[in-house]
């Protein structure tokens, strides 16, 4: 697969059945810790299925050019740290001034066949388009410490504006980006 080959879409220019199921499956794919079966549905509804319904026109999708898809964004212009919808992520609580400042926010997966390929950082830059032509001043992405994707937001322009500790110990870090 070569990189030209891959475009970045809006999910409207591409909005099938089989480029949602495609997504969907790029989603499941890259869960790190599934869910239990009774709070799988729940479960993707908070991490990818409310952004396809509530922000349709802040969905990128990576599709080569016979069709395949090897990774999306989803995001949305929201501040987490201030909207019910986020209520149930605690984190944002520790993080109301860092949202305050980097309001929007995505969440970006890509099978591993496509990483390393720039074509996360492509997915990134559209997202930052919409932030930029919303007039805000900037947007943040949520993730652990000890997670392999922090090298890659660093790399895309991101820098850590906040940290907690989740309820395993764990550290949480909030990185963000200027759109300027």
């Amino acid at each position: 697969m070569a990189e030209g080959s891959i475009r970045i879409a809006r999910l409207a220019e591409v909005d099938t059945r089989a480029v949602r199921d495609a997504i969907e499956a790029v989603f499941w794919e890259t869960v790190t810790s599934p869910p239990s079966p009774a709070t799988r549905d729940a479960f993707r509804d908070l991490w990818f299925g409310q952004y396809l319904r509530q922000e349709p026109h802040l969905v990128f999708v990576a599709i080569d050019s016979i069709g395949h898809v090897g990774g999306y964004l989803v995001g949305c212009h929201d501040n987490p740290a201030t909207s019910p919808r986020f209520a149930s992520l605690t984190y944002f609580k520790a993080f109301a001034d860092a949202c305050a400042r980097y309001p929007a926010h995505l969440h970006i997966n890509l099978t591993a066949a496509w990483r390393g390929r720039g074509v996360g950082a492509r997915l990134v830059d559209a997202f930052a388009e919409t932030v930029r032509a919303a007039g805000l001043p900037g947007f943040h992405v949520v993730t652990g410490a000890d997670q392999r994707n922090v090298a890659f937001y660093t790399r895309s322009g991101f820098r850590e504006i906040a940290g907690t500790t989740n309820a395993r110990g764990g550290t949480v870090l909030c990185l963000g980006r200027d759109v300027a």
